[in-house]
């Protein structure tokens, strides 16, 4: 497919698959007039890239864990040597948790803040009914 197709498919630009094969996370094969061509695996492997962009990842990261990209990330992977992508993977983990933890912290400041303003507020008259 062109990348036109797997834009529309994985739901995302081609300027941003232009940006993943700039840091090498797509090879898509080029045709005699330069256009690119994706097999349908770069379907599953866009969808793991903006996944684990999205969580906290690097695409220096990905670079490391290239050839997992194709796989699911859940059940079998035909990755080789795992020892470098379990030392990421909890490095990235703890992050996420360190993240996850200031976003509840705020989250409870808000709430609490929220609850302080409501019972300061004036009480509003209700309209009548019609």
């Amino acid at each position: 497919m062109r990348i036109g197709e797997l834009a529309r498919v994985t739901g995302t630009t081609t300027r941003a698959l232009r940006y993943y094969e700039e840091q090498g996370l797509l090879h898509p094969d080029r045709s005699t007039n330069g256009y690119r061509s994706y097999g349908d695996e770069a379907v599953r492997s866009v969808a793991n890239i903006r996944l684990l962009l999205a969580s906290g990842l690097t695409t220096d990261d990905l670079r490391l864990i290239d050839g997992c990209l194709r796989d699911e990330l859940t059940g079998t992977h035909t990755c080789a040597d795992p020892t470098p992508k379990i030392a990421l993977f909890e490095q990235r983990l703890s992050l996420l948790q360190d993240r996850i933890n200031d976003l509840v912290t705020v989250r409870d400041q808000l709430v609490d803040r929220l609850t302080e303003l409501r019972e300061s507020a004036p009480q509003r008259p209700h309209a009548p009914d019609s």
